[in-house]
């Protein structure tokens, strides 16, 4: 607790300047239709040094001494919005900045300054915007941020096609993925193929890898915040789009102008009804579609208050003719409240509400159907203080109340029912947090923080002790209904720094603890909704990972080009894999199935990227090693984690032709997944059973894949605009592997041979997109 006591004294001993000052706040919007507008950069030429940045509600507030100022307001794909101002006095103002005329290159993949990549405090984070996501093509022409992000460096993809990621060395749930403050559990459609996040809804995304801020937890790896946009406050829209197997559309405008809006989104895909329509025999009877639906209304109280509400649901659905069916999705709900109290203190209250669930009928002629689901309730309480011009802090708590029904079975015979539902878990998450970004100087800025985090391990059902060789079950212990029966308490410390070596340079360190008490078991790489999330018991406990980053950032050309190199090590404890021939799909008492060991991961991340001209894109590169030490597998040795890739290299480029025309290609190359190779077998009436050797010690075959992408601007005025894009996925049709396989020869029944499974060669798109 010292540490926490140490923290809270250097937050509250701020010292204030002697010479007196005075602020200047207020909201940047959109000139045309009243909307807030985030990330625009606030500068004034007489002190080069103090700036400001607006925040998710277009808040901003800088606080300078006595006189006047020329302020310059940017934002990428605006006009620069110049100021004169006598400050005397705290003075407060909304700002309003028109679209460019001339539509600029929107790639953004930093911050949205020129030269916030070196001024920043913050390595290792990235900052999409959704012009970004809407001109990188993309499997069957979806437009996709999760699989936008996979082409940064350190961002690795979880397989062939998967919106699935990993992140310096971390497994898929190790990413903690927010929408508006609310955690989604599974981000994915259609196993993985498509992501839960509809770009016409989103308006940006960040995605923090290195340096996590405070205010974030309860992952290990990354931290991505996706903010859907607010409704135009002053005008109706209509925008939509229609593709080979997926149509969305976006409705959106003001309930009272400048006062409240709305938004809608909604989308859905036909492949299975297309298949049908053309008279594919396959798929007679059978069902294969996801929809999704987004909502967000905004309410402006006063100049102090802003509500909104947030809504999502989602929903994949799978059947085959009478054999089974399967449907899994999302629902979420956010209500937050934004509340300014001066131009020095504002808050930020979020409710939020997480139900993601998946049911699974096994035989629909006798109704047998299993259920699981995850459900969260959190609060989350923020304040921001600006005391001075030197230091920006914030601090607030969360409460999460966690339910997990691992599976409830239920059939229209109960005669069926020869196993009994998996127990209940329930838990309560509770967590302090305060930092404080503090400059030092001009050329040292300096940014600490603190979380202290509780997990309760609530009752309600049994719980037991395990044998500690062979994990078998020793002892039950039966709890009683909202007993407390384990907490665990973990401080976590966070650090940044940035020194500044020059206008145009800068070296960053930075060190983060992260505490995950919330696990997903599954023995593939690959997304599917019936794998299993488990919170922490007795026996299962919290995952902690110390990671330690050091980088180098450079811009040149006048901030046109910037280049990066940071090299991480992160150390993991507590890490959760499974026995030799685990069943963690089926299993009712998991912890039967799992052994406990660490973890390390390392690596060096380049970065360089052209951000402005005709023409711009960036390339990735990182090498890296993840592996793990668990005392049951591989003799207790070191071994590749299953998310291990050794190289990963990511090229992306995009050149606007002429007004009318946009052409884009990524290229992208991996090195091949870990694997584990049969190394015996043995025949049972006719039929081979193989055991295997030493775990993930094969590789399978590299990765690499090249994608084009083009987009042609049929119309567009300032009412109406109308666009083809097309997309060929795969072009030179490598035969990437999807899974692999051992099989007997046909030929020769002594002899075993491998087999792949690849699902994409060269596949075309083409979509019509439109906004009125």
């Amino acid at each position: 607790m010292k540490y926490l006591l140490l923290v809270f004294l250097l937050l509250i001993s701020v010292v204030a300047f002697s010479q007196k000052k005075y602020t200047f706040s207020g909201k940047v919007c959109n000139q045309d239709n009243k909307v807030p507008l985030a990330g625009v950069s606030v500068s004034t030429e007489e002190y080069p040094q103090q700036g400001a940045f607006s925040d998710g509600d277009g808040t901003f507030s800088l606080r300078l001494p006595a006189g006047d100022y020329n302020l310059t307001f940017r934002l990428i794909g605006y006009d620069i919005k110049e100021l004169k101002l006598r400050l005397d006095k705290d003075l407060r103002q909304d700002i309003f900045m028109e679209k460019s005329v001339v539509v600029l290159d929107e790639i953004e993949v930093s911050a949205t300054k020129k030269d916030g990549n070196v001024k920043n405090v913050q390595s290792g984070v990235a900052k999409l915007e959704i012009g970004t996501v809407n001109k990188i093509p993309v499997l069957l022409g979806e437009r996709d941020i999760l699989k936008t992000i996979q082409l940064l460096p350190g961002v690795q993809t979880a397989g062939e096609g998967n919106v699935g990621f990993y992140v310096r060395g971390g497994s898929n749930d190790q990413n903690l993925i927010l929408l508006d403050n609310a955690t989604v559990y599974n981000p994915s459609h259609l196993f993985g193929f498509f992501s839960t996040f509809n770009s016409d809804a989103v308006d940006n995304m960040t995605l923090y890898k290195g340096s996590m801020p405070a205010r974030y937890g309860g992952r290990l790896s990354s931290t991505l915040d996706v903010n859907m946009r607010d409704g135009d406050i002053e005008n109706y829209h209509l925008t939509g789009g229609i593709g080979l197997i997926s149509s969305r559309l976006t409705l959106e405008g003001p309930i009272q102008k400048e006062r409240s809006s709305f938004i809608v989104s909604a989308r859905r895909t036909y492949a299975d009804a297309l298949a049908h329509a053309i008279g594919v025999e396959q798929v007679k009877g059978s069902k294969l579609y996801f929809y999704d639906l987004n909502a967000k209304l905004s309410y402006v109280l006063s100049k102090k208050d802003k509500l909104t509400l947030t809504a999502y649901h989602g929903k994949d659905k799978l059947g085959l003719n009478e054999i089974a069916m399967m449907d899994w999705g999302n629902t979420i709900a956010s209500l937050k409240w934004n509340h300014i109290f001066n131009s020095k203190k504002a808050s930020a209250t979020t409710l939020s509400y997480t139900d993601y669930k998946y049911n699974v009928s096994v035989d629909l002629t006798t109704g047998l159907n299993i259920m699981s689901r995850i459900r969260d309730l959190n609060l989350n309480q923020e304040f921001s203080f600006y005391p001075n011009d030197k230091n920006a802090i914030r601090l607030g708590f969360s409460s999460v109340y966690h339910q997990v029904v691992p599976g409830d079975l239920e059939s229209e015979d109960p005669s069926r029912l020869d196993v009994s539902p998996y127990t209940h878990r329930y838990s309560w998450e509770n967590t302090l947090f305060a930092s404080n970004s503090m400059k030092v100087g001009d050329r040292l800025e300096v940014s600490y923080g603190l979380r202290l985090s509780s997990f309760g391990v609530m009752g309600g059902g049994d719980y037991y002790t395990f044998d500690a060789d062979d994990h078998s079950i020793k002892d039950t212990i039966p709890t009683g209904n909202g007993q407390f029966f384990k907490t665990y308490w973990n401080i976590e410390p966070r650090l940044s720094v940035a020194c500044q070596l020059s206008k145009t340079s800068s070296v960053k360190a930075a060190y983060n603890r992260s505490v995950q008490h919330m696990h997903l078991l599954t023995t593939s790489n690959l997304s599917s909704p019936v794998d299993r999330w488990i919170s922490n018991t007795d026996y299962i406990k919290p995952e902690i990972a110390n990671q330690v980053s050091i980088g180098y950032f450079h811009n040149f050309d006048d901030n046109m080009f910037e280049f990066s190199a940071e090299a991480y090590y992160k150390d993991l404890r507590n890490q959760i894999d499974y026995k030799d021939g685990a069943d963690v799909r089926t299993k009712e008492i998991i912890e039967t199935e799992l052994c406990f060991g660490k973890g390390r991961s390392y690596g060096i991340e380049l970065f360089l990227k052209k951000k402005y001209g005709r023409f711009n894109g960036w390339l990735g590169y990182t090498l890296a090693r993840s592996e793990k030490k668990i005392d049951e597998i591989n003799n207790g040795d070191w071994y590749a984690a299953n998310q291990d890739r050794t190289h990963d290299v990511s090229a992306v480029g995009i050149y606007e032709l002429n007004k009318k025309w946009t052409l884009s290609a990524t290229w992208v190359f991996a090195t091949g997944s870990p694997m584990t190779f049969p190394s015996g077998k043995y025949v049972v009436d006719g039929h081979a059973i193989y055991y295997y050797g030493e775990r993930n010690k094969h590789r399978a075959p590299s990765y690499h894949r090249l994608d084009l992408g083009a987009i042609c601007m049929l119309k567009q005025t300032k009412r109406y605009s109308s666009e083809l894009t097309f997309g060929l996925y795969n072009a030179y049709g490598r035969k990437n592997p999807y899974m692999f396989g051992f099989r007997q020869n046909k030929e020769v029944r002594n002899q075993s041979e491998s087999y792949m499974v690849y699902l994409f060669s060269v596949i075309p798109s083409v979509s019509w997109n439109f906004k009125f």
